[in-house]
């Protein structure tokens, strides 16, 4: 009977997070825009992730090494950039900072194609190392312009579901990239180049969609709240940058959150070798054929049903506790392949199969329980004309955890994972390699998982140690939206 019950509770709390979604009524056409932009972009930003370090290598004849230098100077200037994308946010507007960023963004994205496909350039890594940097602070604008719209296109009641639907957007975009990734490579049998060339035909269309549809940027408030707040609410002070930053820095709430999103980096590290070293890696353990799109897919459309099902009952929880833990679940998913491949077949392309859809699932029941709401209660603590700041601050993790993993990818991959090894005196394929027993667990790519999730795990354990101070003055509810 008790069990009936249960069940009966956690139905209709999944029927009340459906319903939840009806207050989206009271945003505007320009929430909706955001949303379809959203779509789009990140179709083209994560399919970037995946095949960026195999353009350089593949097609401009990069190494590991000097394809890992490349890509880590395009991502470490988009994190040095990104809070600098939020002052531009909140100085500019919503409107005028999208549509600069995107038409810089069409632009660079057709020169990497001129390059990608024109082999008579001379230096063509070091141009398209160039252009990727060029990409940064638009990437990083984009970014925050998308939260800051979230934030200010919803209003106090619709505002969590507006931030899970836009979560979940962004990884059907995610999923359609691994999608498109096999497409070019596998079916189509095009080099890397043309992911660019996808990129920016959806620059185009996004373009169109940001200027027909963004029109108003003032605040939306629900018809419920007193009329006095509502007028408060719905009027955007647009602060010069540099008095936006003094106002920021000054804050005491802020020093801690930098604090936790800096223990977080190596978790956030967990979801940049999913496209900085697992491509790579599959490839050479896997073989050449290995479907590393499709996998790469596993993790955003196991968001989109963890979203559905998952998030009504996460919102019991305290929003520390879903952080911490749920970050110590994603850094648990590393260890699977920590184990030696022979645990789960004989057979080591399918061996590392199952283990790659072990880990993929593992890590996205630690992202559907923690990441969204970091985003949701950054966006909750930023001061009315500060969201753009605050929630590029949100964003460090990703942005400083991809820099650190580019910096040192090349290097672990030589290491742990190289295309080849010597034997007796011979080179030959990893794989092969690894099939008769030739390879020392620590000299192998076990070696490296087994490394990397330590270091994941470690961030998290330190900040449960300091729990007291990371919440102090923070009253932190099962809802994040309510711990303002």
């Amino acid at each position: 009977m008790q069990s009936n019950t249960e069940s009966k509770t956690a139905g209709q709390m999944i029927v009340d997070y459906f319903r939840d979604f009806g207050v989206l009524k009271e945003t505007r056409l320009e929430y909706w825009a955001i949303q379809i932009v959203n779509v789009l972009d990140c179709t083209f930003y994560f399919a970037l992730l995946t095949i960026v370090t195999l353009f350089l290598s593949e097609d401009l004849g990069l190494n590991d090494v000097y394809a890992g230098y490349a890509t880590a100077f395009f991502t470490s200037a988009t994190s040095l950039m990104l809070f600098f994308s939020g002052l531009y946010t909140d100085w500019l507007g919503i409107r005028k900072s999208l549509t600069l960023s995107l038409l810089a963004m069409l632009a660079l994205r057709l020169g990497v194609v001129v390059v990608g496909l024109t082999p008579s350039l001379p230096h063509r890594g070091l141009l398209a190392g160039v252009l990727l940097a060029l990409m940064a602070p638009f990437m990083a604008a984009i970014q925050t312009v998308f939260q800051s719209a979230c934030r200010r296109f919803t209003s106090k009641r619709s505002r969590s579901a507006g931030f899970n639907l836009w979560y979940l957007f962004m990884n059907i975009g995610a999923a359609a990239a691994g999608v498109s990734v096999d497409v070019v490579r596998k079916f189509l049998h095009l080099h890397n180049v043309h992911i660019f060339t996808m990129g920016a035909i959806l620059a185009a269309l996004c373009l169109v969609v940001g200027l027909t549809m963004i029109r108003n940027e003032e605040q939306v408030v629900g018809p419920d709240e007193p009329p006095g707040s509502r007028a408060e609410e719905a009027k955007v002070e647009h602060k010069p940058p540099w008095q936006i930053a003094s106002e920021v820095f000054r804050e005491p709430a802020l020093w801690r959150l930098l604090v936790l999103i800096a223990l977080i980096i190596g978790v956030r590290a967990v979801y940049a070798y999913l496209y900085l070293l697992m491509p790579k890696y599959w490839l050479r353990t896997i073989g050449p054929d290995a479907d590393i799109g499709l996998l790469n897919a596993i993790n955003p459309v196991g968001i989109v049903i963890g979203l559905i099902l998952f998030i009504p009952l996460a919102n019991k929880f305290n929003v520390f506790s879903m952080l911490v833990y749920g970050a110590m679940v994603s850094a648990f998913s590393l260890f699977p392949l920590a184990l030696p491949w022979r645990c789960f077949s004989n057979d080591i392309g399918r061996a590392h199969y199952l283990m790659a859809i072990i880990c993929m699932v593992i890590v996205t029941i630690g992202e559907v329980t923690w990441s969204p709401k970091l985003y949701e209660y950054t966006a909750a603590m930023a001061p009315k004309g500060q969201e753009g700041t605050y929630l590029g601050l949100s964003l460090l993790p990703w942005f400083l955890a991809k820099t650190l993993v580019s910096v040192f990818s090349g290097h672990m991959l030589e290491y742990w994972c190289p295309e080849k090894v010597t034997v007796h005196g011979a080179s030959v394929p990893l794989q092969q390699a690894m099939i008769h027993n030739q390879v020392p667990y620590w000299h192998g790519p076990a070696a490296m998982w087994l490394v990397l999730g330590l270091y994941a795990l470690a961030g998290c354990l330190i900040a449960v140690s300091i729990r007291g101070w990371l919440t102090r003055g923070a009253r932190l509810s099962a809802n994040p939206s309510v711990a303002q």
